[in-house]
């Protein structure tokens, strides 16, 4: 089947960029407070084993693309993952130094894909894939739409979550076009996407909550009602994360749904200034 071309797609493309974090900032990085810190930091847990995840879903169907374009835009999807998985080893690593219990978690996600990857069929792999890469596009889209979300936060970890947000919304069509294109245009298609969307958001979010409460406990603000409040404002009333990703949760279950449905250009045209200043910054610092 031919891919689907939007005016508005872009080709993303591969920028090895690296980042100094601080184990003294782990906790406290964004002034939202502890609990919506440990929420962003929940988010990076997932992201070593689950990149590599993505990136092994799209590369079992690698050789049966046809088309130029996707076959290249699959290579820099590839890249970026890589890079993505890379940082976020960083990251989680400035966590496990300030002594969170971020390895053990890590570990359980790792071994939880890789069973999947034992048991799923391969087109099931890739719909895991689709339905997360809309999660992350998602929420990368929200928070280079409102700065109030990374205002005031520590700059090494705010450029880390601007750039990932920046390339996943760059690369968000790339593995659900490699998804048109392997699978036959017939219903099970659109039911082996959406079914597969509905378990991957169970199995998902059974798990951040309790990495989050668990980070939170932690840092010893379990109890801190009024950083509760503070976060569950961030997320769910204003500037309200979760809430503004709630209505592109639910638009993947249109039949006719494509990433780039969504114009959101416009979110990237600073991103090679971006690039440059965060290479200046590293050379900088590691100097």
């Amino acid at each position: 089947m031919k891919t689907v071309e939007f005016k508005n797609k872009v080709a993303p493309l591969r920028r090895n960029l690296k980042f100094k974090l601080s184990k003294n900032d782990a906790d406290n990085w964004n002034p939202a407070g502890v609990p919506f810190t440990q929420f962003m930091n929940a988010l990076s847990i997932f992201f070593p084993a689950g990149e590599k995840f993505f990136i092994d879903s799209v590369h079992n169907y690698r050789d049966k693309i046809t088309d130029p374009r996707l076959k290249k835009d699959i290579q820099s999807f590839i890249a970026q993952e890589a890079l993505h998985t890379r940082e976020h080893l960083v990251y989680n690593e400035a966590l496990i130094d300030a002594g969170f219990p971020v390895d053990k978690y890590m570990n359980g996600v790792e071994k939880l894909l890789k069973f999947a990857q034992k048991i799923l069929p391969n087109h099931i792999q890739l719909a895991v894939t689709i339905s997360l890469e809309h999660v992350t596009a998602s929420l990368g889209h929200v928070l280079l739409k409102d700065p109030q979300i990374m205002e005031g936060a520590e700059k090494g970890f705010k450029n880390v979550w601007y750039w990932h947000a920046m390339e996943e919304i760059e690369h968000k069509g790339v593995a659900y076009d490699v998804w048109n294109e392997v699978m036959p245009a017939t219903p099970y298609r659109y039911i082996a996407r959406v079914g597969t969307n509905v378990l991957v958001h169970l199995v998902f979010w059974s798990l951040v909550v309790p990495f989050h409460l668990g980070l939170v406990r932690k840092s010893g603000e379990l109890f801190n009602v009024k950083a509760w409040v503070k976060c569950t404002n961030y997320l769910w009333g204003k500037p309200g994360a979760l809430r503004k990703i709630s209505i592109e949760m639910l638009d993947y279950f249109r039949i006719g749904f494509h990433p780039w449905q969504q114009d959101n250009r416009d979110l990237l045209e600073n991103i090679d200034q971006f690039a440059e200043d965060v290479t200046a910054e590293y050379q900088q610092a590691s100097a």
